[in-house]
C-alpha cells in the first residue's frame, strides 16, 4: 500500500529576496529604509561638521539663559529677566490661545454661513456667496494687516475718554461702561476672587487651583446636561413623547458655576481712566485681536463651504421625509441634516483647524509675539542658534498638528455609520 507524503520544503536561497515575490516587497521596504538612515546620518554628520568649522556646538543651552525682552501679552508671569524657556512657552500659549479661539469662532461663523447660502431667500443667500468669495480670494496676510490697521487708526486715543470742563467726552466705553477700545488695545474687565484656592508651578508653568475648579465645574455641568439630553432623547425613542429639559439644562449648566463664584467671591476689576491711560482690567493687544479676528473671517470662508458641500452630500430624501413627519425646516437642519453632513465635513474640516494653527505665525506681521515671534524671532537672534530654534519650532509645530489630527480623527470615527 502506497501512502502520501508531503512535498518538501523548499530550502531559502538569497536569490528569493529578488525573484520571489513574497520577499520582494520586504526586501525592497528594508533598502529604502537604509537609503534614508543613510541620508539623514550623512545630513547629520555634515550639519556637525559645518558647526564645527564655524565654531559652533549643537546644544539648547541657551534656553536656560536670560532673555532679556519683553512680552507685551502674557497668560503666565514673566520678565525680561526670565529665560528663553519661559519666553519659549510664553509664545507657545500666545499660539494656542489664538488657535483654540480661532477654531471656536470660525466653526460656529462657518456653519452659520453655510447654512445660509442655502437659503430660499435670494438676498440672504448671494449676501453670503459675497461674503465667501471676498475673504477667501484675498491672502489671510492682507486681512490680519487690514484688521490692525483699522484697530490701531479708527479707535480712539484715552484722552478722548477724559471729559473737560462743561464738554462731554468725544468716546465713551462700551458694554455698560465695562470696557474701553482705544488705539492702544482694548481693556477688559479681569476677574477676582476673595478666597483663592492656591496652586503651584510645574516646570516653570503655574497651576490655579481656582481656575481648575472653574474648568472642572463647566466640564462637570456640560456632561450632566449631556446625561439630561440623552435620557431625554431615549425616553423619546421609547414613548414618543420628549420631556421638558430646558429648565433641568439652564439649572445644570448655570447653577454650579454661580455658586462656585459666590463661594469664591469672584468679582470684576473694571478699568478706569487714570492719567493719560486706563488702568486695571486686563489690556487685549491689537495684535491679537487682529490676528484672531482675520483668521477667523479667513477660515470661516473656507467652512461654509464645506459645510455646505457636506448638506448637498445628503439625499434629499432625508429632508423630504423630516418634513412629512412634521419636522419644521430648523429642527430639520438640526435632528436629520447636520448629524449626517458631518460624515462629510470633518475630514476636511481637519485640515482647516490645522491650517488656523500655522497661520498663526503670520502674526509676526503685526508684532503679537507667538511662538514664531519668541523662539523663531527675537530668541533665535539674540542667540543665534538658527539650527536648534527652528529644529525646536518645527517640532512644536508638529506636535500640535498631529495632536489636532488625532483628536478630530477620533471625534470622526465616532460619527462614522456603524455597520451592524
Amino acid at each position: 500500500m502506497a501512502l502520501a507524503h508531503d512535498a518538501p520544503k523548499e530550502s531559502f536561497r538569497l536569490s528569493m529576496l529578488i525573484y520571489d515575490t513574497r520577499y520582494r516587497a520586504i526586501t525592497i521596504q528594508v533598502f529604502v529604509l537604509i537609503l534614508v538612515a543613510a541620508f539623514f546620518a550623512w545630513l547629520l554628520n555634515n550639519t556637525i561638521e559645518n558647526l564645527a568649522i564655524r565654531g559652533k556646538e549643537f546644544n539648547y543651552g541657551f534656553l536656560w539663559q536670560r532673555a532679556g525682552y519683553d512680552i507685551g501679552q502674557q497668560l503666565i508671569p514673566y520678565t525680561n529677566d526670565s529665560t528663553h524657556f519661559r519666553a519659549l512657552l510664553i509664545g507657545l500659549l500666545n499660539t494656542l490661545a489664538v488657535a483654540v479661539l480661532g477654531c471656536i469662532f470660525a466653526t460656529l461663523l462657518g456653519v452659520l454661513i453655510g447654512v445660509l447660502r442655502l437659503s430660499k431667500n435670494w438676498l440672504v443667500s448671494r449676501l453670503m456667496t459675497v461674503y465667501v468669495e471676498v475673504f477667501r480670494n484675498v491672502p489671510v496676510l492682507l486681512w490680519i494687516l487690514l484688521a490692525y490697521v483699522v484697530l490701531s487708526e479708527v479707535t480712539p486715543s484715552p484722552r478722548d475718554f477724559k471729559a473737560a470742563e462743561g464738554v462731554e467726552p468725544a468716546a465713551s466705553m462700551v458694554l455698560g461702561g465695562t470696557v474701553a477700545i482705544t488705539n492702544r488695545g482694548t481693556n477688559i474687565p479681569a476677574p477676582l476672587v476673595d478666597h483663592s484656592l492656591g496652586g503651584f508651578e510645574i516646570g516653570g508653568i503655574p497651576v490655579n487651583f481656582t481656575v481648575l475648579a472653574f474648568i472642572a465645574v463647566m466640564i462637570a455641568s456640560f456632561w450632566a446636561n449631556a446625561r439630561i439630553l440623552t435620557a431625554a432623547r431615549l425616553k423619546q425613542e421609547a414613548t414618543g413623547d420628549r420631556p421638558t429639559t430646558w429648565w433641568k439644562s439652564l439649572l445644570v449648566l448655570f447653577a454650579p458655576i454661580i455658586a462656585l463664584s459666590l463661594v469664591l467671591g469672584l468679582h470684576w476689576d473694571i478699568p478706569a481712566l487714570a492719567g493719560f491711560n486706563f488702568k486695571g482690567g486686563i489690556l487685549v493687544a491689537h495684535s491679537f485681536t487682529a490676528l484672531l479676528v482675520a483668521l477667523t473671517l479667513y477660515t470661516s470662508a473656507f467652512i461654509a463651504e464645506i459645510v455646505r458641500a457636506g448638506i448637498l452630500a445628503i439625499s434629499k430624501g432625508q429632508s423630504e421625509a423630516a418634513f412629512a413627519l412634521g419636522l419644521r425646516p430648523g429642527r430639520t437642519m438640526q435632528l436629520v441634516i447636520l448629524p449626517q453632513a458631518l460624515r462629510v465635513i470633518i475630514p476636511p474640516l481637519i485640515s482647516q483647524y490645522l491650517n488656523i494653527t500655522k497661520n498663526t505665525s503670520l502674526g509676526i506681521a503685526v508684532s503679537y509675539l507667538d511662538l514664531r515671534g519668541t523662539l523663531g524671532g527675537i530668541s533665535l537672534n539674540q542667540t543665534g542658534r538658527e539650527l536648534e530654534c527652528m529644529l525646536l519650532m518645527m517640532a512644536i509645530y508638529l506636535t500640535l498638528s498631529l495632536t489636532i489630527s488625532t483628536v478630530m480623527n477620533f471625534y470622526n470615527k465616532s460619527v462614522q455609520l456603524k455597520v451592524r
